[in-house]
């Protein structure tokens, strides 16, 4: 910026002073204006609001408005298709291949669209478990999304560590460089490419934030279950007696709202490793949705939407009172809120546990409004529930979804980010359930008496007393019954829950057309999983639930 202005940045006459020995030249990044190195928060919050990239608001947060992009580009990711990963990659809608020369095109012109700029490095981890973490550099060309990559990733704590940091990984950031699909072999001028040779991955043409996070998050599933850690879209906690539990689910289903308990400590709201060691946190920080966040429901998280330090992604304000309003939508459904792991007053420092999960629970928010509330799973029924990862995409994560869910099924309840094949996951997990001992669950956060827009969100209140039950030992105490289609056991009682909310039909005017609403949605897990069929046990493929002509209600 001071090639253009002329005069001193607020962080330019210390630039440097955080540098690592292992250069940009290193990387091909040569002849640019300026770098600033591993700059703290004050510094990056001089520079991003001098720049004009954010707005301070009351209380000490950030606000960033990212145009077009606010939320991730899901048909933009590639995966550099070369010898080394050759039958390790999940070819598809979500892992595109692209050939290596045509990245090599890509990074020639952006180092070359980068000479002259001034660019912003962090030097960090991914991963809080020391044996398994893994060193990362993200260079971007924006203040604010440095310190965006500074909120959710693990730091040095030494200059010295500073100095000496070597990344096995590389990501870098242009908002502004565009991609030419008819060169580049792209859809759009937009791009999430990922090549594991190179150690590097280029995100192109948008300012969402969330694809860095998501794409560091693809680098740990292709690289640690080849080192036998199971890579989790899952939020984390663990109880007063050291027993952890894990949250499986897709953005909106609430893995960072259930694992944030008052009476629990967390380690983590969304990825997660576990090793041999225990459970440990790929992040350091939160990414949270804000749309509509209740302070009653959800104090910690909505305290943070007014501290230093925090980033709120295309929030809405009064540019005079700088207050924000969580409930307006008129940007993005998608509002996101990035910050420090600390800000929850009882998460756990170290991000990390060296106990085993006593229970694992699948979140699905079913749009039908058919499913149970919550239901016990055998290890083959926990694999096919796994593997077929079926819940719904809520409006507005992902570009082009609207207000209305879209049912889906996200394998590993988090195919955008699985880069192996789903039974690769699934196995490495049944392997550490069966070692552990671990209980598993399926909790339906969807809609009740109905689906969209006829039914109801089931209670926040009654899912938290039937998680609780669970992570108490509590239902280990209750009546089961075996559920008709699935054959999954529901627990016919809960304390502090009305009984009747275990029998999902009776909450439909209609109980005839309930039947034929849950016998739809059997079929539409029947189909879905024969794109699995291939090389799946046949105790795992026994497991899918029965048609209704199969059987007596």
């Amino acid at each position: 910026m001071s090639k253009y202005l002329k005069f001193d940045t607020p962080a330019q006459k210390n630039a440097g002073d955080l540098a690592g020995d292992y250069k940009l030249a290193n990387h091909g990044l040569v002849y640019l204006e300026r770098v600033f190195w591993n700059l703290p928060e004050p510094a990056l919050y001089e520079e991003s609001i001098f720049r004009g990239e954010t707005k301070m608001m009351q209380g000490g947060s950030l606000v960033v408005h990212t145009g077009k992009w606010t939320a991730r580009a899901a048909n933009d990711k590639y995966i550099v298709n070369e010898p080394n990963n050759t039958g390790r990659i999940n070819w598809g809608e979500y892992n595109r291949p692209l050939d290596s020369e045509k990245f090599s095109g890509i990074f020639n012109r952006i180092q070359a669209f980068l000479q002259g700029e001034e660019l912003f490095v962090q030097d960090l981890y991914v991963g809080a478990d020391p044996d398994y973490a893994l060193p990362i550099r993200i260079i971007t060309d924006t203040a604010w999304q440095s310190l965006f990559a500074r909120n959710m990733f693990m730091k040095p704590r030494t200059r010295e560590e500073y100095r000496n940091h070597v990344p096995e990984f590389t990501l870098i950031a242009s908002p502004k460089f565009k991609l030419d699909p008819r060169i580049d072999g792209t859809l759009t001028e937009t791009g999430v490419i990922i090549d594991f040779s190179r150690r590097m991955a280029i995100i192109a043409n948008t300012s969402y934030a969330g694809e860095i996070k998501k794409t560091m998050f693809s680098v740990m599933n292709y690289l640690k279950p080849l080192e036998g850690v199971m890579a989790m879209h899952c939020s984390a906690n663990v109880g007063k007696k050291d027993d952890v539990a894990l949250f499986f689910g897709l953005s909106g289903t609430g893995k960072t709202t259930l694992s944030a308990d008052p009476e629990r400590f967390l380690i983590g709201d969304d990825e997660h490793g576990w090793s041999d060691n225990g459970v440990f946190n790929f992040e350091a920080g939160c990414y949270a949705k804000g749309i509509r966040l209740s302070e009653e429901a959800e104090p910690e998280i909505h305290a943070a939407t007014h501290r230093y330090g925090t980033i709120l992604e295309n929030v809405v304000y009064d540019p005079t009172s700088r207050k924000i309003d969580l409930n307006d939508d008129k940007l993005t459904e998608n509002t996101r809120i990035s910050y420090p792991l600390e800000f929850i007053a009882n998460s756990v420092p170290q991000k990390m546990v060296n106990k085993h999960p006593e229970n694992v629970i699948f979140l699905t928010a079913d749009a039908q409004g058919v499913l149970p509330p919550i239901a016990r799973l055998d290890i083959n029924q926990a694999m096919y529930h796994f593997i077929s990862g079926y819940t719904s995409k809520i409006g507005g994560t992902e570009i082009g979804l609207g207000i209305e869910p879209e049912i889906t099924f996200s394998a590993c309840f988090g195919a955008p980010f699985m880069v192996h094949h789903p039974f690769f996951y699934a196995d490495l997990l049944r392997r550490k359930i069966e070692a552990y001992g671990s209980k598993v669950w399926l909790v339906n956060t969807g809609w009740v008496g109905g689906k969209f827009g006829i039914g109801k969100r089931i209670s926040i209140k009654h899912t938290r007393n039937m998680l609780n039950a669970v992570l108490n030992g509590e239902l280990n105490n209750v009546e089961f019954r075996t559920d008709k289609l699935f054959g999954f056991e529901v627990p016919t009682s809960c304390p502090n829950v009305p009984n009747d909310v275990f029998i999902p039909e009776n909450a439909w005017g209609n109980k005839n057309e309930y039947w034929q609403k849950y016998d739809a949605l059997a079929s539409r897990y029947i189909e879905n999983f024969k794109l699995f069929a291939d090389g799946i046990p046949a105790e795992v493929l026994a497991a899918a639930p029965k048609r209704l002509k199969e059987i007596t209600i």
